[in-house]
């Protein structure tokens, strides 16, 4: 039976079997309804408390090895950084993650707002301001009205931060397409957080 892999949200559980990807509800999502190997990582306490008895299911944050990173890291974070030995990981969702791997070894990285984050801070400034970003914009001119305005003001020292770390970029996250038009040499990997789960499980295996 083949292997699933599993990232545990706060509301989703998002589900990897076979190169195809899943996403269920955490309130309407049965653990029981999977059988064979689950192997996953999970920011959420109240669905751990639900399969900390379940045998099947295999707690990934037991197999990193933590010296490598620091002690309050998310393990979504660390599960993309496991991917990429060399690069720079970027990880737009919820907030902006972005982080430094060089031969295999975490050299730090960042926390920036999310797309929606950073729109919704911008609104609560002043109702002047609670416009959408234009991600048509061109980064290296100034801008000449509002929405052009809020979008360089996020995105230029985001990109030219980025941009300064090195390369590769590999970007990944629900936003990730749309930060990579503004990174010409970005690889897009939508499923990084997976491959992060395999390598580890890989070295798990070897060892």
């Amino acid at each position: 039976m083949s292997m699933i892999l599993g990232d545990i949200g706060n509301t989703s559980v998002d589900l990897y079997l076979n190169g195809k990807r899943t996403k269920f509800s955490v309130a309407r999502f049965d653990p029981l309804s999977l059988s064979g190997e689950i192997y996953y990582v999970s920011v959420n306490s109240a669905f751990n408390k639900r399969i900390v008895t379940l045998e099947n299911w295999y707690d990934l944050s037991k197999w990193i090895d933590w010296d490598k990173y620091y002690p309050t890291m998310g393990i979504d974070r660390i599960m993309v950084c496991e991917a990429v030995d060399d690069g720079v990981i970027v990880d737009a969702g919820s907030a902006i993650t972005v982080d430094v791997m060089r031969g295999g070894v975490y050299h730090g990285g960042f926390i920036a707002l999310g797309v929606r984050a950073a729109q919704e801070a911008y609104a609560l400034l002043s109702p002047a301001l609670d416009m959408s970003f234009n991600f048509e914009v061109d980064l290296a001119k100034m801008a000449k009205n509002t929405p052009d305005a809020l979008t360089v003001g996020f995105l230029a020292p985001l990109i030219c931060k980025i941009e300064s770390l090195g390369k590769p970029v590999y970007v990944t996250g629900g936003d990730g397409r749309l930060l990579s038009r503004f990174i010409p040499e970005a690889v897009v990997v939508e499923d990084l957080i997976f491959q992060g789960m395999k390598k580890l499980i890989e070295k798990g295996v070897k060892c």
